[in-house]
């Protein structure tokens, strides 16, 4: 496979958060196959594996990539996206669902991520949590999965509640069991 942005660097097999992904030894351009970005972010911070970005939600917004970047894989065109709300906008294919980041773009997504997950536990946690219930019966994720992220959820609550409210937390910790 061939790096889209470089045309003729060749994409190398490297580790990303214990996930195997290709990369342009050139421009440091990651290739995330279907399914990699996920799980090289939950491997990055479990905590973050309830936080999903549905890439391929509003398949009617992709535009086409300025200088037609081809996909390593299929070689068609890549679409551009937008990362939710990260202001990162990353190369997706259409076709095998393969993601393409820039270089420190991953990085860029796993801290709006964490800027995310605080905000929405602090602020929506009713949500995420009725959210993260109801997946658990008709999630994209395996039942396993969709209980780990339940899980997560209540736990990240009960840390921030406790690091924002110390006070409460120290009194809760003497009421009668």
């Amino acid at each position: 496979m061939y790096c889209p942005i470089c045309k003729e660097s060749k994409l190398l097999k490297t580790l990303v958060n214990d996930v195997e992904v290709d990369r342009c030894s050139k421009c440091s351009g990651l290739w995330f196959e279907q399914d990699e970005l996920a799980q090289a972010k939950n491997n990055k911070d479990k905590n973050l594996s309830w936080v999903d970005v549905d890439l391929w939600k509003e398949v009617t917004k992709f535009k086409i990539s300025p200088g037609i970047r081809i996909c390593p894989s299929c070689r068609v065109p890549l679409y551009e996206v937008r990362y939710g709300d990260s202001g990162v906008i990353v190369d997706v294919c259409n076709i095998c669902h393969g993601v393409w980041l820039d270089k420190a773009e991953f990085k860029k997504i796993i801290e709006w991520l964490r800027e995310t997950s605080d905000y929405e536990i602090m602020h929506n946690y009713a949500k995420s949590a009725l959210k993260e219930f109801t997946d658990i019966f008709t999630g994209p994720e395996s039942l396993r999965d969709e209980i780990l992220d339940f899980i997560i959820i209540l736990n990240l609550f009960g840390y921030k509640l406790a690091g924002e409210h110390s006070i409460l937390s120290s009194a809760l910790l003497y009421l009668p069991k």
